[in-house]
């Protein structure tokens, strides 16, 4: 299942139509749907709009955050200058 497929999920099981979550995204209807079926051209700025609507932007930055990861927790301190490590 596509990340787009995802969202559409979420939208349904929280019994929002397109246009709410669109509005709320502040996105255009047909930018939606282009999310929701997998269109890669849309921008980052959509995507994370969509996510913060369906209130799961928290778990979208989570997974994407190196430091979650035993690879990047160990690589942390010797590849990342001291300035960026948290």
């Amino acid at each position: 299942m596509s990340i787009g497929e995802q969202f559409a999920a979420w939208r349904k099981l929280q019994g929002l139509t397109a246009v709410q979550v669109s509005e709320r995204a502040g996105i255009s209807r047909n930018t939606l749907r282009r999310i929701e079926t997998g269109d890669t051209g849309v921008g980052m700025q959509a995507f994370l709009g969509v996510a913060r609507a369906l209130g799961v932007l928290d778990a979208v930055v989570k997974a994407t955050d190196p430091y979650e990861t035993d690879l990047g927790r160990a690589r942390a301190d010797e590849v990342l200058p001291e300035r960026v490590r948290r």
